[in-house]
């Protein structure tokens, strides 16, 4: 085994005692037959990653950061904004170093996926999995993961399911919709996600008339999508509600039978909501403090002019890209930052990878990886292309299923991630994407290239014990350093 550098047992990442029973033992078995790795390490790895979720500070990682070195910074930003890379991705951008990659990141524009056959199926009903398969493959094959990182992101943020959507064609619009958005601005994608197919259904707005409002879409633009809990009251709600009124589903191309009698909407080609005049209201409303004849670009033109809401997205960026807890003052610049660039995304993003914040030493190691970016990145470190049925089928046990967040609120973050049940799950992922493996790499680069050399005496004794490569792997991937970026 290569040389690693080791945490002192003081310096890693403990939780306080659990009662957790951990791996079960029916799971370290079959782990431990799938991949030649003994029963002990996997309860060992098992317990570990459950003290992931350990409440810590941001102001220290509870590891040794190397990233004073340029190497380990350009690995720290692969690993926030790219579900992990492959060894060339990893070559190229540490031949480019950190700064042109952070450019080559933002300005290269997102690689279009595949067209999705069945999204001409009328009513859309066509199986979810397969639009998890779709996604997850455009993810592993992409030339441009960041884009697929930010569609995630804000699938995040401006929250759907495709439940509630009950058309899945209207959900894959939308996925479209946010990767060629991404990197745009908050006012253009405020205006697309007010009239989204996918979203009139979820928050009910294309059944809200002038006459009759309806105030679900009304209240999360403002508390979950802008401004946040607080900066809004109750008439505000009501009186945008009536303002956004009038916005109906698009008409189908066409329509086929259904069962019975009912007619199913076919469309040839994505389209939006349109607005029916005749549905909106008309008279003068009271909106955050002024009042007048207000119209759907008026309402979000007030939101933006509202501090709160720049505050808001800066901090949930932070969240997601430098800590789970990021300081107040890096959220308040980056705010600032956002809002003096007209809500730019860009310019909101490089102001992040570029602050002393997100390669501080304490923020090493801050955030958990979500299901997907660890399954994702379970498979391109394994040079796997073929997985995405694998992936799609397991993200449910670890608490994230894609296109049917929780609620409203989206999914969790970070330590949230991790239980008692999510741990098994997680390993067991492991165990079935090496079993899925045909071929493995080599594992002898994997430690400095995926967890910068920097891991626990624990996981250093495992390795040096593994008794072959496929060992290798699992300790590597299964361990705590791999579930954290």
């Amino acid at each position: 085994m290569d040389p690693v550098s080791v945490a002192p047992a003081e310096q890693e990442a403990v939780a306080p005692r659990s009662n957790s029973r951990g791996i079960t033992r029916r799971q370290a078995l079959a782990a431990a037959l799938a991949t030649g790795v003994g029963v002990g390490a996997i309860r060992l790895l098992g317990g570990s990653m459950q003290q992931l979720a350990t409440s810590r500070s941001a102001t220290a990682s509870g590891w040794i950061s190397p990233l004073g070195s340029e190497s380990a910074r350009v690995m720290h930003l692969l690993r926030r904004t790219t579900f992990g890379y492959t060894p060339t991705q990893l070559e190229a951008a540490l031949s480019a170093g950190f700064s042109k990659t952070v450019d080559r990141l933002l300005e290269t524009k997102a690689a279009e996926p595949p067209a999705f056959a069945a999204a001409t199926t009328p009513g859309g009903r066509f199986p979810i999995a397969q639009l998890q398969q779709w996604w997850i493959d455009q993810m592993l094959a992409t030339s441009t993961p960041f884009a697929e990182r930010m569609t995630l992101f804000w699938h995040g943020h401006f929250t759907t399911d495709y439940r509630k959507a009950a058309d899945n064609t209207f959900v894959y619009w939308q996925n479209l919709t946010w990767r060629r958005m991404a990197m745009t601005d908050l006012r253009s994608m405020l205006i697309q996600v007010t009239k989204d197919p996918a979203m009139l259904r979820y928050l009910d707005l294309a059944t809200s008339t002038g006459q009759n409002p309806n105030e679900n879409y009304s209240r999360e633009l403002m508390e979950l999508f802008t401004m946040g809990a607080g900066n809004y009251t109750e008439e505000d709600v009501r009186e945008s509600a009536k303002a956004l009124a009038g916005w109906q589903l698009p008409p189908p191309d066409s329509f086929a039978a259904g069962n019975g009698n009912r007619r199913l909407p076919v469309y040839s080609s994505q389209k939006t909501g349109i607005f029916n005049p005749r549905r909106s209201y008309r008279g003068s409303v009271t909106y955050l403090g002024k009042t007048g004849a207000l119209d759907t670009e008026g309402v979000i033109d007030r939101i933006l002019a509202q501090p709160a809401t720049a505050t808001l997205i800066a901090g949930k960026v932070a969240q997601q890209f430098v800590h789970a807890r990021p300081s107040s003052d890096l959220v308040k610049q980056l705010g600032d930052v956002f809002r003096r660039g007209k809500y730019d995304m860009k310019t909101l993003m490089h102001a992040l990878f570029t602050s002393p914040e997100f390669t501080a030493d304490r923020n090493y190691r801050g955030l958990v990886k979500s299901p997907t970016e660890l399954m994702v990145g379970v498979a391109r470190a394994l040079g796997a292309t073929s997985m995405s049925k694998l992936i799609a089928s397991s993200g449910s046990g670890m608490g994230q299923s894609l296109f049917d967040p929780p609620d409203v609120n989206g999914w969790p973050n970070n330590e949230s991630w991790i239980s008692s049940n999510t741990v098994v799950e997680r390993v067991n992922f492991v165990t079935r994407a090496l079993s899925s493996a045909k071929d493995l790499p080599s594992p002898t680069n994997a430690i400095h290239g995926h967890l910068d050399g920097v891991v626990s005496q624990q996981t250093a004794t495992l390795l040096s014990q593994a008794a072959d490569d496929r060992a290798r792997w699992f300790i590597t991937l299964a361990s705590p350093e791999f579930q954290l970026k």
